[in-house]
């Protein structure tokens, strides 16, 4: 393609994420070739030497540093991907902005929902594209529930279903590790997992404008970790010294949509049983339709009084024709972050907001605390209304 261009990009932490956000780059490439930009990974910087190495030798940065603010005084960066642990996004946010580098980074953005404003407003006043890491809204199936639901198939949308249940936290033995300190990781549950299915249900039916709920931390004590325990998937030794739980294992939340629609949503760290079950349900005066992650490329679609039917994930939903030619051939969760890298891409191209934003960061976090507040309270409260620009709220 002629006038294509290479852009040199920086990750900060090379985890899990940070090394799937840079096979994403790659793959880019291969799965979007009319996309006129390249990323090249420049710089990799994580304080870790075996993260450090691991970027050089195995993803192919061209170098690595040790402190991230090397990473973005270097003008050859050019945007960076953020994927450090939760109590540092907000820091390393705001020295990005400052350095005039668009972000790609996970949820939550911030530890809370001012932690997420301030990113999000300093993004817009700085004029710069974001992404943040919805990556389930970019599943095929759920392009088309999109397209469904906001053509009027399903009618008048009446209520939601929205339920992330997971188990990664089941096990009483998991090491007390940062993901269950308020000071480092804000919430629990709450903005691990539940502000994806916030993220989803406004993206099928709108704003969520208020909401009630109440919460629950089920494991109140967790062993100490050993050194250089960071997952929550790492283990603790029982029997030996514990640390209190400091945020919630489980999140119970009734929603109202400002189109009128009643959501209920539902999140576990804890559950004995769903490996990753992340469900939605969409009910309508005239059909309704279900997807689960677990069977990603397909969608339930009742749309007559027949019952539900399952329609295969195929080219012309979302995105699929660019990974597979034709239904039955699926796609995987790492297909969702190529999809992500494509349109942080595309945004910077096109210098308008293509990637789920930072403002649909901010929103969804404005969801979550909201729901925290009430079940701390007990009472229903207001969502309040984000300012920038909302991709899941875009035609």
């Amino acid at each position: 393609m002629k006038n294509r261009r290479t852009l040199n990009v920086g990750l900060i932490s090379v985890g899990w994420m940070g090394r799937l956000h840079s096979r994403a780059y790659l793959a880019a490439a291969q799965h979007f070739p009319e996309l006129p930009l390249r990323a090249s990974l420049h710089t990799a910087a994580d304080p870790d030497e075996s993260g450090r190495r691991y970027a050089s030798d195995v993803l192919g940065y061209q170098r690595t540093v040790q402190d991230y603010r090397d990473l973005l005084a270097d003008p050859q960066i050019e945007a960076v991907s953020i994927c450090s642990p939760n109590f540092l996004h907000h820091e390393i946010a705001l020295a990005a902005i400052g350095a005039g580098k668009p972000f790609w980074i996970e949820k939550p953005m911030g530890r809370s929902a001012d932690e997420s404003r301030a990113i999000a407003e300093r993004a817009a006043d700085a004029g710069l594209v974001t992404a943040v890491g919805f990556n389930y809204r970019h599943a095929p199936a759920l392009a088309e529930a999109r397209r469904l639901i906001r053509g009027g198939a399903l009618g008048r949308i009446t209520n939601l279903r929205v339920s992330f249940l997971a188990d990664y936290s089941a096990d009483p033995s998991g090491a007390l590790t940062w993901r269950f300190k308020r000071s480092q990781a804000g919430s629990g549950v709450a903005g691990d997992l539940l502000s994806h299915g916030i993220d989803l249900a406004q993206f099928l039916a709108g704003r969520v404008s208020s909401v009630t709920a109440a919460s629950e931390t089920f494991i109140k004590e967790r062993p100490l970790p050993s050194g250089g325990a960071a997952s929550h998937f790492s283990s603790g030794a029982l029997g030996g010294p514990t640390g209190k739980v400091e945020n919630e294992d489980y999140a119970a939340v009734i929603g109202r949509f400002e189109s009128g629609a009643v959501g209920v949503f539902e999140s576990s760290r804890t559950a004995v049983g769903p490996r990753a079950e992340y469900r939605v349900d969409v009910y309508g005066t005239k059909g309704s339709l279900r997807w689960d992650f677990q069977r990603m490329n397909e969608l339930l679609l009742a749309d007559d009084r027949a019952g539900y039917r399952t329609v295969m994930a195929q080219p012309g939903f979302g995105d699929f024709g660019h990974f597979q030619p034709g239904a039955g051939t699926s796609m995987g969760f790492d297909d969702l972050k190529t999809i992500e890298a494509s349109l942080f891409l595309g945004s910077i191209h096109e210098d308008r907001q293509l990637a789920p934003s930072a403002a649909d960061g901010w929103a969804a976090a404005e969801v979550a605390d909201a729901a925290l507040r009430s079940a701390r309270d007990g009472r229903w409260v207001d969502v309040p209304q984000v300012t920038g620009t909302t991709t899941f709220d875009a035609s």
